[in-house]
């Protein structure tokens, strides 16, 4: 049994070394090709912070909870699903050291699907005094589906890209003997919102900010997904 289990493994190892010589001993061309497109970004995470210390009036992060569920709601985004909390925190040690009332704060995290919808909960807030927002990241639902598509497209672009170049040599290229995704993935954005500033609003201006037009222009800036390919064909 361990006489031929050695000759099996002997053999396989043979024949995994025969390819490779013969793979290595055929004539063959190595192209490298790319595919990239743009997209809109349709998972906007925002953090919300509410602060004591930085609330108009020295509202209570309680209080500033219950404004804050209110206005998304009001703007019909679903709060169980769509708001979660990040973090939170007490200055305790200012309590015991001075005596003073302890200053909490709440992070939330929120997502939203568009930009209007997040020019209507930005103005909203600020309204309501709470204006220590930000845009964490963005991101495309459907990345992974994307990323194939594109280095699929690589490849196709590989092959036009070998037939040409073997042309003048009146050769053909064969089938492909090895194909590896150089790189792929996306590129970071330098900014999230594109058309218009949602901060640093003045107080006053909320209305005229708010306006339908001004939402409307609200857009973000495109995501670019990218794949690199190289592959080897066969010359005939």
């Amino acid at each position: 049994m361990k006489k031929s289990f050695l000759i099996f493994v002997m053999f396989f190892v043979w024949n995994l070394f025969s390819a490779q010589k013969n793979f290595l001993d055929q004539p063959y061309i190595e192209v490298s090709a790319s595919a990239d497109t743009l997209v809109v970004p349709d998972r906007i995470y925002v953090s919300i912070t509410l602060n004591e210390a930085d609330s108009k009036n020295k509202k209570s992060v309680e209080e500033q909870e219950k404004q804050l569920e209110t206005i998304l709601k009001k703007l019909k985004i679903n709060t169980d699903k769509d708001l979660s909390v990040l973090g939170y925190s007490s200055d305790f040690k200012k309590y015991f050291l001075k005596g003073q009332n302890i200053l909490k704060t709440k992070k939330y995290s929120l997502l939203v699907r568009d930009a209007y919808t997040l020019g209507n909960v930005i103005i909203s807030l600020e309204e309501a005094g709470i204006s220590n927002t930000e845009v964490e990241k963005v991101e495309y639902s459907k990345s992974k589906e994307l990323l194939l598509e594109l280095k699929s497209e690589a490849v196709k672009r590989s092959r036009i890209t070998a037939d040409k170049l073997v042309k003048p040599l009146n050769q053909k290229a064969g089938k492909a003997l090895y194909i590896s995704v150089n790189e792929s993935g996306v590129e970071k954005i330098t900014r999230a919102v594109t058309g218009a500033s949602l901060y640093g609003v003045p107080g006053g201006a909320s209305k005229i900010y708010a306006s339908e037009e001004f939402l409307r222009k609200l857009d973000f800036e495109k995501i670019k997904f990218f794949a690199v390919v190289r592959v080897k064909y066969q010359l005939d």
